[in-house]
């Protein structure tokens, strides 16, 4: 078993991967491993809020089996308090999702409340909770302004856009991590990383700005899905997305042979739709 990197939040700093939570490892940048009361810090002067507009903030994880109430997603829509465990890069991921995507992450929180304490449909929790749950763990963000690109990869054609037509693609689609259990993943990167993505259309506009302008963009976009009672009801609104094919995320797909690895960047036909 890998043992896990030490805190290096240079290192972070440098990888694309971790593009969407620069600013806040900028601000943990120069002591150790975030502590609790170093996350809380970073929601002063924030208005950030759960999805029952309950103030956010970061508490110790409760232990042994717990009520209703006091599981994760009840807990933090209730008190708006997130269960984080010491020295954890999972729960850290989590935190700091939280602070670079706070509409979002309210949206799921309401949305995870409100199934919970609604009927249990036949058969299990149901499709909406499942969904999710993958996107919050394992979600890619896509902003698109290319009708072509996005149809190439909702058709998988993986090697078109990203190495035939890679060039328009700064001007055009930008790929932002949003799950949580994808950027510990993303600490190690390997062949076969895969995200769940969902395209969000925008305007050429969108790739000209400061990367804050463009965060809380995606934010109120992805917020504004998430909460539309239409959506979230089936995983099959996510489509897999091979992570290390985007350009400059890895140097190794600077070789247009990189792509022809089908064990990665496989044939079939995907589900991306521009909402």
């Amino acid at each position: 078993m890998k043992s896990l990197p030490v805190w290096e939040p240079q290192r972070l700093l440098q990888s694309p991967l971790f593009e969407p939570l620069y600013p806040e490892l900028a601000g943990l940048a120069s002591g150790p491993f975030p502590s609790l009361d170093d996350l809380n810090a970073l929601l002063v002067q924030r208005e950030i809020a759960a999805g029952s507009g309950k103030p956010l903030r970061f508490v110790a994880q409760a232990p042994g089996r717990l009520p209703l109430e006091a599981q994760y997603e009840p807990r933090c829509y209730l008190a708006g308090e997130v269960q984080t465990r010491p020295d954890n890069w999972h729960d850290l991921f989590n935190a700091l999702v939280w602070l670079a995507f706070p509409q979002a992450k309210a949206a799921i929180n309401r949305r995870h409340y409100a199934a919970l304490t609604e009927a249990v449909p036949a058969g299990g929790r149901g499709g909406g909770r499942d969904m999710l749950t993958l996107f919050d763990e394992s979600g890619v963000v896509v902003a698109c302004a290319d009708d072509e690109l996005a149809g190439l990869l909702r058709d998988f054609r993986w090697k078109e856009p990203f190495w035939l037509r890679r060039e328009r693609l700064p001007a055009s689609m930008a790929f932002s991590l949003f799950g949580h259990g994808l950027y510990e993943k993303a600490l190690q990167p390997y062949v076969g990383m895969t995200g769940q993505a969902l395209v969000l259309q925008v305007a050429p506009e969108f790739f000209a700005q400061p990367l804050a302008q463009r965060l809380a963009q995606l934010d109120g976009l992805l917020a504004d899905y998430l909460a539309a009672p239409q959506h979230c009801r089936h995983t099959r609104e996510l489509t897999p997305l091979p992570l290390l094919g985007i350009p400059g995320w890895t140097a190794e797909n600077s070789d247009p042979g990189y792509y022809d690895n089908t064990r990665y960047f496989r044939n079939g036909r995907g589900r991306f739709k521009l909402h």
